[in-house]
């Protein structure tokens, strides 16, 4: 049963998964999870304005990536495949931080597109649901980009029916739109603008009428439901596959908007990573679950733990 990482670089966080590969006799794989850990990073400071990678953020990024290649040798993994999303799609110098990610690794990291991130995303999403419940539609929010997929599940493998990634992400949003501490109604009312404009590309693609599921990943979607929940502390068995209403999403981003920094970051279920950036976030998912609730599409939206970094680790299945 070998061992293997998936790291996966986003605009604000960077993960690593260390898991199991076992092999089914019909030639699929299952994951048994050894380790999950998540930083922010927040490599994506400032592309959106400047179109290069700080020089600190890169730094940030080193620093995790040599404890985790140290986690990765003490589990013995045997393979590993590390992603780079929207920060380094956008940026000019994006060689100086691909030659670090070498030096540290030993391996290339790879710059996937927005579709390819799309994918890897749904393939992670939907292994714990029930074939009966799609076709699903996946979504994941991230730093700089948020993916739309429409997919089937069969219980062994995953089908992508359409697929989109446009660039708008609760970093991005934020340092775009969100600019008072706590944003004022005409910025809340801009962030709200752009997350529809830039949305609307990627419901023109893929045709949510036909989804029976919604599910969304990756950090701003996991903090939401938590927040939700009222824990004292983050619990991903709490998280994970937790349900969301349209009410509840309305509820949370009016409530996150309305609050200084201070008061974020006063809940213990924020990252520190995420303060100032969750609100952003909630917007995005607000805009969601509205354009999915006008083009005829499931509005109650589940929660799952499982993503990118799952479809990352059974890709190395095949590799």
């Amino acid at each position: 049963m070998p061992r293997v990482a998936a790291i996966d670089c986003g605009t604000n966080s960077i993960r690593l998964l260390v898991a199991e590969l076992t092999e089914r006799h019909d030639g699929t794989f299952d994951l048994r999870d050894l380790h999950r850990e998540m930083r922010v990073v927040r490599l994506g400071q400032g592309v959106d304005s400047t179109g290069k990678l700080a020089p600190e953020a890169i730094e940030r990024t080193r620093v995790a990536l040599v404890d985790y290649a140290v986690a990765a040798r003490r589990k013995g993994v045997e393979k590993i495949r590390m992603v780079a999303t929207s920060a380094t799609r956008d940026a000019s110098n994006r060689d100086e931080f691909f030659a670090m990610t070498r030096e540290v690794l030993g391996i290339e990291a790879e710059v996937i597109t927005g579709d390819e991130e799309a994918r890897l995303s749904f393939t992670g999403a939907v292994g714990e649901q029930d074939p009966e419940d799609g076709p699903f539609v996946v979504v994941d929010v991230g730093g700089g980009s948020t993916e739309l997929v429409l997919g089937n599940w069969d219980g062994q493998r995953a089908d992508v029916i359409a697929a989109k990634s446009v660039d708008i992400g609760c970093v991005r949003i934020t340092e775009r739109a969100l600019k008072s501490d706590p944003p004022t109604p005409e910025e809340i009312a801009a962030a709200d603008a752009l997350a529809t404009q830039v949305l609307t590309e990627a419901f023109e693609q893929v045709d949510v009428s036909k989804a029976k599921t919604w599910i969304g990943v990756a950090g701003t979607i996991t903090t939401l439901t938590a927040v939700a929940q009222g824990l004292t502390e983050y619990d991903s068995e709490r998280t994970h596959l937790s349900k969301l209403s349209r009410a509840d999403i309305d509820r949370l981003t009016v409530d996150l908007l309305s609050v200084d920094h201070a008061t974020r970051a006063a809940n213990p279920v924020i990252h520190p990573g995420r303060v100032d950036v969750i609100g952003g976030g909630s917007v995005i998912v607000r805009a969601l679950a509205e354009q999915l609730a006008a083009r005829g599409g499931p509005t109650e939206l589940v929660v799952s733990e499982h993503d990118i970094l799952d479809g990352i680790a059974l890709s190395l299945a095949a590799s």
